[in-house]
């Protein structure tokens, strides 16, 4: 029976007052499934990174709930948030966020050591391992190349067993093939470990390893995509979006792919 890792509810998000008044979310109300792939899109001031942020406990709605594992992140205070961002969430950013003078299995051990935790080798052993990268554990990031410290990061994000990862445009910054090789590796992580992850992307091309995508606009989800998810797909359902008159937009439940 497949139960929700993240359920968020009534999440509005707004900033500034008066003229600069921003409504960056406006009553989002979605979840995300155990052992599922998300990908949420949008243009540019739709909301997504915003959704994400609050989604993750980086930052706090205005009004509604997010709850990840069975715990309302609005119930915490400043250190219990602390705690469990450091030992239920994942990070994955498009900056690698690589400690330079460190070594790779440094670096992933780096959350772990920070709460006063040393992890055992062979967790660290295996964490690289698990994004083909053991053989690399020596290595400083200036030694490898930017879809290595990008598989690096997704092996930190992994090394506290994490109930989601959020991944905020984690190709951004890479080529296609170093692309490919990291989608493919968070694709992995759900079908062969039931892992949950929750990806923000603009690019179609990395939608498509989703088993889901979120279509958002002005602060709302307005579209969904699921099943048969395929980079022409993705882009069409947002260039028919983007050319429908107003009086025309569906909400999901409206719609299907």
């Amino acid at each position: 029976m497949t139960t929700d890792t993240v359920t968020l509810t009534g999440l509005r998000a707004v900033y500034g007052t008066g003229t600069r008044r921003v409504t960056a979310l406006d009553g989002v109300s979605t979840s995300f499934a155990s052992g599922t792939f998300t990908a949420v899109m949008g243009p540019s001031g739709s909301g997504k990174s915003t959704l994400l942020h609050c989604a993750a406990g980086l930052d706090s709605p205005t009004e509604g709930t997010v709850t990840i594992d069975g715990t309302r992140l609005n119930d915490l205070g400043d250190n219990e948030l602390t705690r469990l961002r450091r030992d239920r969430i994942g990070f994955v950013f498009q900056a690698f966020n690589m400690v330079t003078t460190l070594t790779a299995a440094q670096n992933v051990e780096l959350p772990l050591r920070l709460a006063g935790r040393r992890p055992p080798a062979r967790d660290v052993t295996a964490a690289l391992d698990a994004v083909g990268l053991a053989d690399r554990a020596g290595h400083r990031p200036s030694e490898l190349s930017g879809g290595e410290q990008q598989r690096v990061a997704v092996a930190r994000a992994l090394i506290t067993r994490p109930a989601v990862v959020f991944a905020d445009e984690p190709t951004g910054a890479l080529d296609s093939a170093a692309s490919r090789q990291v989608l493919r590796l968070l694709r992995g992580l759900v079908d062969d470990h039931g892992q949950t992850v929750v990806m923000v992307t603009h690019d179609p091309t990395a939608a498509a390893y989703a088993d889901r995508v979120l279509l958002l606009a002005d602060g709302r989800v307005v579209d969904e995509l699921t099943g048969g998810i395929t980079a022409t797909a993705v882009a069409a359902r947002i260039a028919a979006r983007e050319t429908r008159p107003s009086s025309q937009v569906t909400t999901p439940a409206e719609s299907s792919c």
